[in-house]
């Protein structure tokens, strides 16, 4: 399988200052800071399907959705790309491996139209020795990481599937009458889950049946609030 392509354009597209601030945090960055980041950063704009790096390739930079979608998963010889979950902008994509010297674990593909940005990690070394605190912010983005996935693979071992959802509901809007808005299509919603698309159109409506709430297009009203945190917690 040929590697998605790196780094390709000779003069990398300026990086705003809020997209910069956007992953790596408060406090804003200082002009200091900013001016010595700009060498080091690149961003991308992929269209849908574009790869963003292969699984087994060489990380060499830090990696962060800027903006868009990207999926996270396995491609296989064929191409079919198996979703596991999606990264939605602004959030880091890859923030480990180039740390350890390894490959990417998975392949990202995007999902919907992205910017992605590329952090050189050879530049960040150099970096964190001028300036000390951009290691606080690099840590607190590994730890937020570490903690979606610590919480993520616990509901995949202890709750069942329409907990699962109920979870993922209350996350989004924990008031009762309010709407959540599915930015995920049913197939990105479904693969965060571990279900089927097929299973997850099945426990929205059983959700409705109950009248614990009420579907209308992409937006999700909460009808019974306690019954939904009493199915999440049950």
């Amino acid at each position: 399988m040929t590697a998605p392509a790196r780094l390709t354009q000779s003069r990398p597209p300026a990086i705003s200052p809020s997209a910069l601030d956007s992953v790596l945090g408060s406090p804003r960055l200082s002009e200091l800071e900013l001016h010595a980041l700009a060498p080091i950063s690149q961003s991308r704009q992929l269209p849908v399907g574009a790869a963003v790096f292969a699984r087994g390739q060489a990380a060499t930079h830090l990696v962060a959705v800027l903006s868009g979608v990207v999926g996270l998963g396995s491609a296989g010889a064929d191409q079919q790309f198996q979703l596991e979950r999606c990264v939605h902008g602004p959030a880091w994509l890859d923030l480990s491996s180039a740390w350890v010297g390894a490959g990417h674990a998975q392949d990202a593909r995007v999902m919907q139209p992205a910017s992605v940005l590329d952090l050189s990690l050879d530049g960040i070394r150099v970096l964190l020795a001028r300036f000390p605190d951009m290691r606080e912010r690099l840590l607190l983005g590994l730890a937020q990481t570490v903690q979606s996935l610590t919480g993520t693979t616990h509901d995949l071992m202890s709750k069942d599937a329409q907990k699962r959802l109920a979870t993922w509901l209350l996350q989004r809007s924990p008031v009762q009458g309010d709407n959540v808005a599915m930015k995920e299509r049913k197939r990105e919603l479904a693969a965060q889950l571990a279900i089927t698309p097929e299973t997850l159109s099945r426990l929205l409506r059983q959700l409705m049946s109950a009248g614990l709430i009420e579907v209308k297009g992409y937006s999700i009203k909460l009808l019974n609030l306690a019954a939904l945190q009493n199915l999440a917690s049950g």
